[in-house]
């Protein structure tokens, strides 16, 4: 991103004659023409006022002011009179030109120049933060790729718009150019890299077979690619809609300061006309006071002008939607980083969320009179239509399947378990619960191995056990002491896995509290009962849920806050979900937490400084103490220091 836009180049450029212009001027004027009316000797010496010449040189420099005056001030007057065409009086542009004009009536022609010039540089100020603080998101918007080679079956390649590409084509991904679409590699290797995605500097080694997410770029390696995804399904159109549509979505405090603003506003213009004419009523001398009085309500509609909170509050929130973005995470609006901020509760599923997700078959137990083959063959069969990951492990265990001819009517029961038709035989697949809903008699003993134990049964009798395993992420167990260290009370881990394997994963990993066995309704209703709790206790405290499959999606819509795991979760997940992880790297969830508290702490602290100092100011101003001056600090002053505290949340730590 350049320095300036040409809008602010051209903006600064008037703001700089305006000024050179402006101190001219007020040199001219208390320096130059303050030293000859005390030179030259009056006409009439009884007189003390300055000589003619003198006097006509100020009323030309007055007039002068108008140039500075009109060369940085006349798009507010136009928006000003824009307004009031439309009907819509109350904004900053109306109170900026009452106030100049007043001031111009009441003859402080130099202050009314200094406050609109003023004003004006506070205006660029706060153009350039909100232009600065959307680089993140810019940045983040330049994912999209602008081409795709694709592959035609004779081998020539023709380059196309991402938007043609279709399921099933073969792209080719040059050196250096942007991944066009999910896709799966089907020839070659190399490093790919997803910072722009993720936040991650660590390029990504994929090789044939691996899966690749649009908007990554590709190393210095070819790679020939299978689009799993047209270009509108895929996830950088994905992040993109989320993007869009963050903006959309307010927080309470920016919801405050908008309402805020729209009853201040009028209320003030209301006090600042009452300031004007009650005061010279009631002390009787209208036509004697009138004028003091009305530079009073200048100042006073000068201090009132709310941009410092107009625009603070809601730069800071979506400096830290960028600051979120740039560590990986996107969030759908500022009313979810809020809630961020409170959160005291984190409820995360198992299955791909802390574990890898990756299930493998690690022991097998055969009945009597069978072999550990028969057992494996038989689930695999059964299982041969799911794609569920325990139903994957064990097809990839089967070496010797049987054909599909054979299979037939298979009927599964979700979260519990599976049946089918093998020849004459009915193999049925499941955990302890299905095993009893079939009546079917399992042994006293079995086997102790860690891990998820499926019980498999033929003809209604028990034949075996297989154990599918899914080792725990790396970072999960210190993800979650870095989110009880930033203020998180309760770690509950819910899962459909069976309570040895839920017990010994969340040993393991620090988890304190833990429900098994539980269906996706179970999951949904555990959720619902946490929440209630939570508001009953009357507690302030906001509570989350982490999840990356299908059966997700329910509790993730439920939750105050929903965070799916992005690159490897499901569409249903990620549209359910208010914050997307986009590399499924748990320890981003504390720091997103700490970048949601820091964006309330300085908006809150912007609101407090702001309206103190416009507040005493407006009470000085009322009473003649604060002048002109005080109210161009009060106005751009105050929206400068403010708009700089918003801009810390540009610094990515």
């Amino acid at each position: 991103m350049e320095r300036f836009t040409a809008k602010q180049k051209k903006e600064l450029k008037r703001i700089i004659i305006a000024g050179v212009m402006f101190f001219a001027l007020l040199f001219i004027e208390h320096v130059v023409l303050g030293r000859l009316a005390h030179t030259v000797p009056p006409e009439n010496p009884a007189q003390s006022a300055p000589a003619t010449p003198v006097l006509a040189s100020m009323i030309i420099v007055d007039l002068l002011y108008l140039v500075p005056y009109f060369i940085v001030g006349w798009d507010v007057l136009r928006k000003c009179l824009h307004g009031i065409k439309n009907k819509q009086l109350f904004d900053e542009n109306f109170l900026m030109t009452i106030a100049t004009l007043g001031a111009f009536g009441c003859g402080e022609i130099a202050e009314a120049v200094a406050v609109m010039l003023f004003y004006q540089v506070g205006e660029f100020f706060q153009d350039y933060a909100v232009g600065k603080s959307r680089t993140a998101i810019s940045d983040l918007m330049d994912i999209a790729p602008d081409f795709a080679n694709r592959e035609s079956d004779g081998g020539e390649i023709e380059v196309i718009d991402p938007d043609d590409i279709e399921v099933g084509d073969i792209l080719i991904v040059k050196p250096g150019e942007k991944i066009p679409t999910d896709a799966l590699v089907v020839e070659g290797h190399g490093l790919i890299n997803t910072s722009a995605l993720t936040g991650e500097s660590m390029p990504r080694e994929v090789n044939a077979g691996d899966n690749v997410i649009s908007g990554c770029i590709n190393g210095d390696n070819l790679l020939r690619v299978q689009a799993v995804k047209e270009y509108d399904d895929s996830t950088v159109m994905q992040i993109l809609e989320l993007v869009e549509n963050a903006a959309s979505k307010k927080s309470k405090t920016e919801s405050f300061i908008t309402r805020f603003a729209k009853y201040y506003t009028p209320a003030v213009v209301i006090a600042a006309i009452i300031l004007a004419f009650v005061p010279p009523i009631v002390l009787g001398n209208f036509t004697g006071e009138f004028g003091r009085w009305l530079l009073r309500a200048c100042t006073f509609l000068v201090i009132s002008c709310p941009c410092a909170l107009v625009i603070s509050v809601p730069l800071a929130f979506f400096g830290g939607i960028g600051a979120a973005s740039k560590n990986g995470v996107l969030v759908k609006g500022s009313n979810y980083l809020e809630l961020l901020a409170d959160l005291d509760t984190v409820v995360t599923d198992k299955t791909g969320t802390l574990t890898e997700g990756k299930f493998s078959v690690s022991y097998i137990y055969a009945a009597e009179g069978y072999e550990t083959e028969d057992v494996i063959r038989y689930a695999a069969a059964a299982e041969s239509g799911s794609t569920h990951p325990i139903a994957v492990a064990i097809n990839e265990a089967c070496t010797k399947a049987y054909p599909a001819s054979k299979i037939k009517d298979i009927e599964n029961t979700a979260g519990k378990g599976i049946k089918a038709s093998i020849g004459r035989d009915e193999i049925a697949v499941g955990n302890l619960g299905y095993m009893q809903d079939m009546k079917i008699v399992l042994p006293s003993e079995q086997a102790e191995a860690s891990g998820t134990h499926c019980y498999v049964a033929k003809n209604g009798k028990y034949i075996g056990t297989i154990v599918v395993s899914d080792k725990p992420k790396e970072s999960a167990k210190s993800a979650i002491a870095d989110m009880i260290k930033t203020g998180v009370k309760k770690v509950i881990m819910l899962t459909g896995d069976s309570k040895d394997v839920a017990d010994a994963v969340s040993k393991e990993l620090g988890i304190s509290d833990y429900q098994a066995e539980l269906l996706p309704q179970d999951k949904v209703r555990a959720v619902e009962s946490m929440l209630k709790s939570i508001r009953e206790a009357g507690s302030k405290g906001r509570l989350a849920f982490i999840g990356d499959g299908v059966n997700d999606a329910p509790v993730l819509s439920i939750a105050d806050v929903g965070i799916a795991m992005g690159s490897l979760g499901s569409d249903a997940a990620i549209e359910a979900a208010d914050v997307v992880i986009m590399d499924d790297e748990l320890r981003r969830i504390p720091r997103v937490m700490q970048i949601a508290r820091k964006t309330l702490g300085i908006s809150r602290a912007n609101i407090a400084f702001a309206l103190i100092v416009k507040f005493a100011c407006l009470a000085l101003g009322a009473v003649g103490i604060a002048n002109m001056w005080v109210a161009v600090f009060a106005d751009v002053g105050v929206a400068v220091i403010c708009i700089l505290n918003s801009m810390r949340m540009l610094i990515k730590s």
